[in-house]
């Protein structure tokens, strides 16, 4: 008979699961972290892994989840405490300080083993699906705090975020001196059709 955990128990194991989950990103990637690794360091059976996530791909899409859900609500905070709406440097400058706290993530070492892009691939169509839905809503979000910005193109904004994310898989063939340059451009590019 499986064991009952009380919520506080359920939010701790849960909490651990996913901060462990993510060094393990860090340190080994998706294919090299084993549930058997997961529950050595969080220090549960595997039978109580199973009552919280059905694979470790489910527990890793959550992991990414929360991390662009931290990382976006950080971007949202940022904006939202300045006295007036961000003209195109200022939010340019603030994307770009977002894209690099996600260079210095675990997102970069996973997209260079290719091992992202086999992960997004694997995923059951509805969790790629959600995905992308909860990154378009992050945007419009983002942009019905701004006046003058356009909701209504959350989606486009969203992949075009998106695209630029993915030049991170090309920073050595585009030149890491020059890397960061692009990426303003790119960013400002986006930025400046958020705004027309």
């Amino acid at each position: 008979m499986p064991k009952t955990f009380t919520e506080t128990e359920r939010e701790y194991i849960s909490e651990r699961l996913i901060s462990e989950a993510q060094k393990c990103l860090a340190l080994y990637g998706i294919r090299k972290t084993t549930v058997d690794e997961l529950i050595r360091r969080v220090n549960i059976p595997k039978g109580t892994f199973y009552l919280f996530y059905e694979s470790k791909d489910r527990l890793f899409f959550d992991v990414i989840l929360k991390f662009n859900d931290e990382v976006q609500a950080d971007l949202f905070n940022e904006i939202a405490s300045m006295s007036s709406a961000p003209n195109a440097d200022e939010l340019t400058d603030i994307i770009l300080r977002f894209y690099r706290r996600l260079d210095d993530s675990f997102l970069p070492r996973l997209m260079q083993d290719g091992e992202l892009e086999f992960f997004m691939r694997t995923l059951p169509p509805e969790l790629s699906k959600l995905h992308a839905e909860h990154d378009a809503s992050g945007i419009r979000n983002l942009l019905s705090a701004m006046p003058g910005m356009q909701p209504q193109r959350a989606e486009v904004f969203s992949a075009a975020l998106r695209g630029v994310f993915m030049s991170i898989l090309h920073k050595s063939e585009i030149g890491e001196e020059i890397f960061e340059d692009m990426l303003r451009v790119l960013i400002r590019g986006v930025v400046l059709q958020m705004t027309e």
